[in-house]
Formats: C-alpha cells, sequence, structure tokens
C-alpha cells in the first residue's frame, strides 16, 4: 500500500508542475479524511495492508516486528554485534508510525461509520486487527500511548500501562466478536484473511485470546483457567484451513511491487540481500528437518572453510573462533555451514562482499522463492516461484498446538506437551510441504518422503523422551516451536523472554554486546515530539509481563 501511494505522489508531482499553485489550498488531503467523505470498503483494505506492514515491512520502511522477533531470538539473521546499535530509537519510526499515524488512525475513521452503516464486518475485522496490533506493541515496547492514542485533543498522549492496554485488547477482541455475530448489511468488498468468513475471524479473535493469556501467565493467576475456557469452547484455530495469514501477495515486481519482502530482498538482479540464520540452518541440518529445502535454497554446494579458506567472498574463514565459542558446538557454525548453506550468526557485522550469487536465499515457504533440489544454480529477480503463493503467517494451528504444548509443560503435563509437539510439527510439515509446487521450475524428486517425515517425527520424540532433565525437554520444544515460527518471529521474542528457552541458541559473536533486550527503546519520532514522554534508560526494562530475573543472566544467552 504504501508503494501504491508513492506512484500516485510522484503522478501528483508531474501534474502540479502543470498547473497553477493557487489551487492547491482547495484541495482536501486524501489521508486526513473526515467522516462522510471515506469509502470503507478502502479505508478497510489500507488497515489490512498497513497491518501486514506492520507486521513483515511489506511497504519497503523497516523490517517489520515479524522480522525483529526473529532476529532476537535467532530465528532470523541479526546484523549488529551491539543489541543497542542495532535496535537504536530511529529504526522504529516506521513501525510506530504504520501502527499510530496509519492504522489506528483508519480504524478511527471506519468504526462509527460502519456501525452506522451496519458494516458490522467491517468492524469486527478492524477490531481484531486493532487488538493484535496494541498487543505487538506492548511486547515490544512495554507501556504505549493507547486511550490518548490518535486524538486531537491529545497532540501529546501519555502512555498506558502494558497491563491496561492488554485488557482494552481482550475488550476489543470482545467486541469484534460481538460484531461478527450481527446481520450485516453488506460483506466487505476484500477481506484479505477470510474473504468475509464470520466464524472463521471469530476463531482468530479467540485465538489472538489464547496468545493473551499465554504471555500474561507469569503475572496473571487466572490466565490458564481464562485460556482452558476457549480450549473447551473449541471454537480456536485447530485447522490448518482456518490459519491466520496474509496471502495476497503477487508476483508483480512494479508499479507496485506486490511480492513478499522475504523474497524481493532475496531475488534481485545482483543476487541475495539478506543473510539466513547459522543457528536455524545448522539446527534443521542437523536433525534432518524436513522443511529445509523449503524454508531455504542453496544457490551453491559448499562454503569456505578454514581448511579451504576465502577471504573476500567469507571474511572469517580466515578468522579464528571467538574465543566465547571455543569448546562450544558454536564453534562449528560461527562462520560457515556445511553443503551449501551460505548464511551467518548471531551478530556477525563483517561488512559486504561480493557474494549476492552464492548466499543461502528464502525458499518457497513462506516467500514465493525457490525449492531446492540441489540443482545449486545462481538465482535472481523472478526465479522460483516469483513470489507466487507466499504468506505472511501470524497464527497458524500449528502455532497453536505449542501454545497449548507450554501450558502443559508449565503444568508438568510432559505426555500432553510431547502430544501437542507432535502435532504442532505435523501441521507444520504437512502446511511448509504444499508450498513445492508453487515452484514449477523444482524438480520435486527430492521433496522429502513420507518415510522421512516420520522418521523425523519420530527422532524429535526421542529426544523428548530421552531427556535427562526438564530443562532439556524444554530445550526440545522450543527449537521446535522457533522452527516452526519461521516466517514470523514475534512469538519467539515473548517465548525466549517468557521462559529463557531454548537455552542451545548461540551468543552474540560479539562477546560483550550489552544485555538481552527485554524491550525496545522507543522511537525517536515518538520521544522527541511528545513533551510527556521520556526515553527510557535501558533495554534491560521488562514488559509488565516479564517477571522473569533481571538482565544479565536471563535469558541464558546475550
Amino acid at each position: 500500500m504504501k508503494n501504491i501511494f508513492k506512484i500516485l505522489s510522484v503522478a501528483c508531482l508531474l501534474v502540479i508542475g502543470a498547473c497553477e499553485t493557487t489551487e492547491l489550498d482547495l484541495r482536501e488531503n486524501p489521508n486526513n479524511l473526515s467522516a462522510g467523505q471515506e469509502d470503507l470498503d478502502l479505508v478497510l483494505n489500507n488497515i489490512q495492508l498497513e497491518f501486514v506492514d506492520f507486521l513483515d515491512g511489506t511497504g519497503g520502511q523497516g523490517d517489520g516486528f515479524g522480522r525483529i522477533g526473529a532476529e532476537l531470538c535467532r530465528i532470523d539473521y541479526m546484523n549488529g554485534r551491539n543489541y543497542t546499535n542495532a535496535y537504536g530509537p530511529a529504526g522504529f519510526d516506521d513501525e510506530w508510525t504504520t501502527a499510530y499515524a496509519d492504522m489506528l488512525t483508519d480504524i478511527r475513521l471506519l468504526v462509527p461509520s460502519a456501525l452506522e452503516q451496519e458494516l458490522y464486518v467491517h468492524v469486527g475485522i478492524a477490531k481484531t486487527l486493532e487488538a493484535f496490533t496494541l498487543v505487538t506493541l506492548v511486547d515490544f515496547f512495554g507501556d504505549v500511548p493507547y486511550s490518548e492514542a490518535v486524538l486531537e485533543e491529545f497532540p501529546n498522549p501519555l502512555r498506558d500501562s502494558g497491563a491496561d492496554v492488554y485488557a482494552s485488547a481482550l475488550t476489543l477482541l470482545d467486541e469484534a466478536i460481538a460484531n461478527f455475530n450481527l446481520e450485516p448489511s453488506t460483506n466487505p468488498d476484500i477481506d484479505f484473511y477470510y474473504n468475509s468468513d464470520v466464524s472463521k475471524w471469530i476463531k482468530a479473535a479467540n485465538t489472538i485470546k489464547l496468545k493473551i493469556y499465554l504471555q500474561s501467565r507469569l503475572v496473571d493467576s487466572n490466565a490458564m483457567a481464562s485460556f482452558n475456557a476457549i480450549i473447551d469452547s473449541g471454537d480456536y484455530i485447530t485447522s490448518s484451513a482456518d490459519d491466520f495469514q496474509f496471502a495476497a501477495y503477487g508476483t508483480n515486481e512494479v508499479q507496485p511491487d506486490v511480492r513478499h519482502p522475504r523474497y524481493t530482498e532475496s531475488y534481485t538482479v545482483n543476487g541475495g540481500i539478506d543473510y539466513m540464520s547459522n543457528w536455524l540452518i545448522s539446527t534443521m541440518l542437523n536433525d534432518d528437518d524436513p522443511r529445509i529445502r523449503y524454508y531455504f535454497y542453496r544457490q551453491v554446494s559448499s562454503t569456505p572453510n578454514n581448511d579451504a579458506p576465502n577471504e573476500e567472498t567469507l571474511q572469517c574463514s580466515v578468522q579464528s573462533v571467538p574465543v566465547h565459542y571455543q569448546g562450544t558446538p558454536f564453534a562449528d557454525i560461527w562462520c560457515s555451514l556445511p553443503n551449501g548453506y551460505w548464511g551467518r550468526i548471531h551478530g556477525s557485522n563483517e561488512g559486504i562482499p561480493p557474494d549476492g550469487f552464492l548466499r543461502t536465499l528464502a525458499g518457497v515457504y513462506p516467500a514465493g522463492g525457490a525449492f531446492d533440489d540441489s540443482r545449486f544454480e545462481a538465482l535472481g529477480q523472478g526465479d522460483g516461484a516469483a513470489g507466487a503463493g507466499a504468506i505472511t503467517p501470524i497464527i497458524l494451528a500449528s502455532t497453536v498446538d505449542f501454545y497449548r504444548a507450554e501450558m502443559a509443560m508449565v503444568n508438568g503435563d510432559m505426555a500432553s506437551a510431547r502430544a501437542f509437539m507432535l502435532d504442532g510439527l505435523q501441521k507444520s510439515v504437512s502446511k511448509v510441504s504444499s508450498f513445492a509446487a508453487n515452484d514449477t521450475s523444482a524438480d520435486l524428486s527430492f521433496e522429502p518422503t513420507a518415510g522421512e517425515i516420520s522418521d523425523h517425527s519420530a527422532d524429535v520424540a526421542l529426544r523428548f523422551d530421552n531427556a535427562s532433565s526438564d530443562e532439556d525437554r524444554w530445550n526440545v520444544l522450543a527449537e521446535q516451536f522457533f522452527i516452526n515460527l519461521y516466517g514470523n518471529g514475534i512469538d519467539g521474542y515473548n517465548f525466549y523472554r517468557r521462559t529463557g528457552y531454548p537455552t542451545t541458541v548461540p551468543p552474540n559473536v560479539e562477546p560483550n554486546p550489552g544485555s538481552f533486550i527485554r524491550s525496545l527503546f522507543y522511537p525517536a519520532n515518538h520521544v522527541n515530539n511528545n513533551f510527556n514522554v521520556t526515553q527510557k534508560e535501558s533495554v534491560t526494562q521488562q514488559v509488565f509481563w516479564d517477571n522473569n530475573p533481571a538482565s544479565p543472566g536471563f535469558p541464558a544467552q546475550n
């Protein structure tokens, strides 16, 4: 959507050059319409696109919180040896603007008029997306403006406590469900998520409640009972057919570029831009994970290492293993991986060598890239699935199984935790493998067999069964959860702070990177332009639901 606005802006500039400038004051600002002027279908379209931009950075500005969370918990590669430099205040201006100036402003515009016109599905969608957005803002920043946000009478809104914002999100979800249960005058022209199927929207709203209760369990004694009440109702996402995801990406490259952001950052005329996470790849590789060929595409069959170093393309191949990695499993993955997987370790910032056509690229899931059929060919713009079939996962049925596994672990019910984990794994593998057909250029004989999939599941179960401690069982669960979350790491970042697992992730390659980020600095624009707020003193400030020990020391790896 931001790309579309950019195109319109260029067109306006061309027109203005041939017009009398005295007429400019007579025009209405199309992005600041008053009630009664709006086309509510277009406003709702905008809200839906702003929401996925907030999560996945689809507008080309910033990364989105799905990517930020994934970087912090090692699902994605983090570039930056020092945490506070890698995630400075100015880096979140775009996400903050998308949430407040764009999405929440549009929702405030839509809801009153939609209620007047009995457009109840419009209202339910808007409130559901607003609730998820508010929860995410709290999860990453802590206390945030809400009750005074985007209101003209409060140009310098105060922050609400994170707990109050969570409570407001639950109220919004109740209101959304109530609207979904009403008979609308008409449905939205476009619903990018569920095509106006209100039964699926109600399941999504209830599943966001599950997420809220799970995240609040350390500070809310009623959270588990509330969680279980929804489970008992059965009215939540249990099937992949009901997955909460954005699947409206396309293959068009320009005017506007509607491809998945991970595709656009992997398949370019100059090769790959992104690096993939060495930890995630190595974990999947060591476990013979059947999803690895769907997640990642290798352009080469080998990478430089200490036996055959190449300073030009992989500088670390001529360097010594960092002292704090020596004698640990990370010594083997800190620089390079076997079998042509060309990624980077957490915090590496050694510069940009000429390796665009060597790096491992985003695969066919979820980005619409290439299925890895061991062809080992350099790929560029338009290759693989060309972006077709891409999604941004938000909450999947497999993810809910891992929610339930965590709650079972907390209750000491290891048998149920094991069963839920394996259910989530099965759903994840089944969903991911369905994406291979989107890459019509691929040799699908390289897809894992049913036997290989079964063997992997049995190996995961065996590791859980043979774990010598609860800590080891938590690590098995956490690793499988993180692999499941590839494409959106928000839940991974929350899980890591909530539980401290997995302890098997590598520390930053910098031995003194500063303490792990328990909450982000507030965006620079928010602090600089609002005289009622001040910047937090440190990123070690914990959000309201995180009552674990302070940093450093928790989580175990900085």
